[in-house]
């Protein structure tokens, strides 16, 4: 890949995936459910109220296992929660064909390989969505 581009949207989401053991397709299906819906984008009165699918913009999906480190001991992350990789792969796989089905434009990073993720993040604004 040695400099190639692999994923690229325009306005929109970047999403940084931690898949960690115990995640199921279900749990995926209603993650990628909350990150099309969820409102974060700029209305006509500047307030949070619109979604990517609103305002027709792009998702990129990066896999990011390191969001799965433990950092609460020591001063080595701990990356026992993450699920194994080929597990993650699978369950990464299988959300990224689920969101081409539901949304467009979609970009994906590659599975597992050492990429330079740039990001013109605007606010910044940055969540960490979680499902119960």
């Amino acid at each position: 890949m040695d400099g190639a581009i692999v994923g690229e949207i325009e306005q929109g989401l970047l999403v940084l995936l931690g898949l960690d053991k115990g995640d199921s397709p279900e749990l995926g299906e209603r993650m990628l459910d909350k990150i099309l819906a969820y409102r974060l984008f700029a209305d006509d009165k500047d307030r949070m109220n619109r979604s990517v699918a609103d305002i027709g913009g792009g998702v990129l999906l990066v896999s990011q296992f390191t969001l799965s480190a433990d950092t609460r001991k020591g001063l080595r992350p701990s990356f026992s929660s993450a699920m194994p990789p080929g597990e993650a792969e699978a369950l990464y796989q299988t959300m990224l064909e689920s969101l081409r089905d539901k949304h467009a434009p979609v970009a994906a990073g590659s599975f597992g390989a050492d990429m330079q993720v740039a990001l013109v993040n605007d606010g910044p604004v940055t969540f960490l969505l979680e499902i119960d």
